[in-house]
C-alpha cells in the first residue's frame, strides 16, 4: 500500500520511520517532509496548509492511506476534505480537532461533562488587562486558537501577566479571546490514546521537558525532551484517566456531534487533589512521538487501518521492554531568535540500533548537513531502564556538534516538567 504522511518535523520523521517498518507498505510519501527522512519517503514539495494539492496529489498517486501529523491541516478540514473524497484518512475532523484548535471549546466542554480540569473564564484580549489587575497570581493565560505553542504563559506577577498579554497582540485572531486560568500545582504527564471514537486504547505515557533550560527554567518551547513511559503512570492511574478524562471526553464528543478519531493527548496534572486536565491535542506530540514509536512492536500501519474501520477493539499492542528516551538538540537562542545555516558534524558515526536520530529542522547542501530550525535534531535511545537509555543518549550526543547547539542536560533525572 501507499503512505502519504503530512508534516516536516521530527514527530513526521518518527511516523515515517515506525510506517517503514510495516510489510503492508510499499511506497512511503511525506509532504513536505525534510531532508533526514530522504532515505525512506519520497519527499513531496507541498506545505501542509496546501489541502488542494495534497488532496490532488493523493489522488493522482493511488494513495491508500494519509496520516495527518501537525495540527494546522486539521483545523483546515484536510480530514473532511480527503473522507469527502474516499480517500482513507487517519486523524480528526475539524470540529473534533477544536479540542485542541479552540481552548475554549476544549473548557467549556470539560466544563459542561465534569471532565477534570482548572477552573477558568473567558474574556477578551482587551478586557484582559482590568481582569487580571484584580486577580490574586500566579495565574494561567491562554489564547483561544492556535499558537505554535507559545499560546500560554504562566504569570507569577502583574508585570509577567501584562508582559503575556502584549505578548498574544502578535497572534492576532488566535488572541481575540483569552482564558485565565486557576494556577495548578503538581506533576505533569503527557497521556496518549488512539481512538475510533468508541473504543481508545493507550498508546503509551512520556513526561515532557517544555522549559528551555535546566532545572525547567526560561521561557517554553514545543519540547526540549521526553522519556517513556512515565514512572507516574501506574495501572490504577492510567485507569483512573481512561474512566475519568478519555472515555467521557469521547462520549462529550460524540454528543455534540463531533465524534473524535485518532490520536487523542491528555496533558494531566497530578495535584494534591486529583488528576487535572491542562488540554487535549489533537495528534502525536512532539517529541513525545519520538520517545514512544520506537517502544512500539505492533505495526502502526494496521493500527490505524482498524482505527479508520472502527474495530479498534479488536487489536492488542504489543511493546518493547526497556524504556526510551529523546533529547532535543536546539540552534542557539531557541525559541526566540536564532541563527540557521550551521554545519552540523558526527551525524554518519555508527551507532547501535537502540539509537536512533530524527531529524527535525535541517538541509543537506553538497554532502554537509546543516541546521534549518529552531529544534534541529532528536535523538532517542531505548535501553533496560530509564538510566541506561540516558547514559546512550547524552554519550551520542557528544559525538554531534554545530556551532551554538544547545540542549537540556537533566532531562530523565526529574519528573517534573
Amino acid at each position: 500500500m501507499k503512505v502519504l504522511v503530512i508534516g516536516s518535523g521530527g514527530r513526521e520523521h518518527a511516523l515515517i520511520w515506525k510506517i517503514a517498518q510495516s510489510p503492508h507498505v510499499t511506497q512511503l510519501f511525506c509532504a513536505p517532509g525534510n531532508p533526514g527522512m530522504a532515505h525512506i519517503a519520497e519527499l513531496i514539495q507541498i506545505p501542509v496548509h496546501d489541502i488542494d494539492r495534497l488532496l490532488s496529489f493523493a489522488k493522482i498517486r493511488g494513495v491508500d492511506l494519509t496520516v495527518v501529523g501537525p495540527e494546522l491541516p486539521l483545523s483546515l478540514k484536510i480530514v473532511d476534505r480527503f473522507r469527502e473524497k474516499g480517500l482513507r484518512i487517519f486523524g480528526p475532523t475539524q470540529a473534533a480537532a477544536a479540542i485542541e484548535t479552540s481552548k475554549v471549546f476544549s473548557k467549556s466542554l470539560m466544563d459542561k461533562y465534569g471532565i477534570p480540569t482548572a477552573k477558568s473564564e473567558v474574556v477578551s484580549h482587551k478586557d484582559a488587562y482590568a481582569r487580571i489587575a484584580a486577580m490574586e497570581l500566579p495565574i494561567v493565560l491562554k489564547v483561544d486558537g492556535l499558537a505554535a505553542g507559545k499560546g500560554v504563559v504562566i504569570a507569577h506577577n502583574q508585570a509577567e501577566a501584562i508582559a503575556g498579554l502584549d505578548g498574544f497582540k502578535k497572534m492576532g485572531h488566535a488572541a481575540e479571546q483569552v482564558i485565565i486560568e486557576e494556577y495548578l500545582e503538581g506533576i505533569e504527564l503527557s497521556f496518549f490514546v488512539v481512538t475510533d471514537g468508541k473504543n481508545a486504547l493507550s498508546v503509551g505515557s512520556a513526561q515532557d521537558h517544555k522549559r528551555v533550560f535546566d532545572g525547567n527554567r526560561g521561557p517554553n518551547t514545543g519540547g526540549m525532551g521526553a522519556f517513556s513511559p512515565s514512572p507516574l503512570l501506574t495501572p490504577n492511574l492510567e485507569d483512573e484517566i481512561m474512566s475519568k478524562v478519555i472515555y467521557p471526553t469521547l462520549q462529550a464528543m460524540a454528543k455534540e456531534g463531533c465524534a473524535y478519531t485518532g490520536i487523542l493527548y491528555a496533558g494531566i496534572m497530578l495535584t494534591k487533589n486529583g488528576l487535572s486536565v491542562l488540554e487535549f491535542n489533537a495528534r502525536w506530540g512532539d517529541p513525545e512521538a519520538q520517545a514512544i514509536l520506537p517502544r512500539l512492536k505492533t505495526d502502526w500501519v494496521k493500527v490505524m487501518e482498524a482505527t479508520i474501520d472502527g474495530q479498534l477493539d479488536q487489536v492488542r499492542l504489543e511493546w518493547e521492554t526497556g524504556e526510551s528516551i529523546c533529547l532535543v538538540l536546539t540552534s542557539g537562542g531557541y525559541p526566540g531568535p536564532y541563527e540557521k545555516g550551521k554545519p552540523i558534524s558526527g551525524l554518519n558515526a555508527e551507532r547501535p540500533a537502540s539509537i536512533t536520530i530524527f531529524h527535525a529542522g535541517t538541509t543537506l547542501e553538497e554532502g554537509q548537513w546543516l541546521s534549518a530550525g529552531g529544534r534541529v535534531l532528536g535523538v532517542t535511545a531505548i535501553g533496560k531502564n530509564l538510566a541506561a537509555a540516558r547514559k546512550q543518549a547524552y554519550e551520542t550526543i557528544k559525538q554531534i556538534s554545530f556551532e551554538k547547539m544547545h540542549y537540556r542536560s537533566d532531562i530523565g533525572i526529574t519528573t517534573s516538567t
